[in-house]
């Protein structure tokens, strides 16, 4: 829903900053993925703590788009990269935050984590799938951006089963929101 325009509208005030740093933005993509690898680890015992580390990732995931579009170093492996690095990433941080419920004798929590992990996938797959047949598949109510700011509110609020439901109900309608899209342009395009 805001995923680009979120994204983008955070390009102005970071060119700034993006001009000054030499690394490459690929650096800085696996630079957010580890982070996000820590805050995986620590998701494990700590939702509030974890939250903050999934945010800080976060911001390295919008700062490497940022970075390669500022610098004139946009590459298709640099985006290729990205997508791979996302979807790790968001299988580590669903799967921590289901460990953690269940850990506190929340095994439905762990489903619901799941099951919000597999619509958050096939939302992914939904894009790249249309994408190969030729039709760009970018609509939905809830992208990247918007997933990785609710998780990360969950966690820190101490509100993360609610924040699953809402994701779970969210992500489902998405893929449905890009079938619809990719059948109406395929049938009427």
């Amino acid at each position: 829903m805001f995923g680009d325009k979120f994204g983008h509208f955070l390009d102005r005030p970071l060119e700034n900053v993006a001009k000054k740093i030499s690394f490459h933005p690929n650096t800085l993509t696996v630079i957010g993925f580890l982070i996000t690898v820590i805050a995986s680890l620590v998701l494990l015992r700590s939702l509030a703590l974890g939250g903050i580390l999934v945010i800080a990732g976060g911001l390295f995931d919008v700062l490497d788009g940022v970075v390669a579009r500022t610098n004139g170093k946009k590459t298709k492996f640099g985006a290729f990269l990205d997508s791979v690095l996302d979807r790790f990433s968001d299988a580590l941080i669903l799967l921590a935050i289901g460990w953690n419920l269940n850990d506190h004798g929340n095994f439905s929590g762990l489903i619901l984590a799941v099951l919000t992990l597999v619509g958050s996938f096939m939302i992914s797959y939904v894009r790249a799938r249309a994408e190969g047949l030729g039709e760009k598949c970018t609509k939905g109510i809830l992208e990247r951006p918007e997933r990785i700011v609710l998780l990360s509110i969950g966690a820190v609020s101490g509100y993360i089963v609610p924040v699953l439901w809402i994701m779970f109900v969210l992500t489902q309608l998405t893929v449905l929101q890009r079938i619809y899209h990719t059948w109406k342009m395929m049938s009427h395009g």
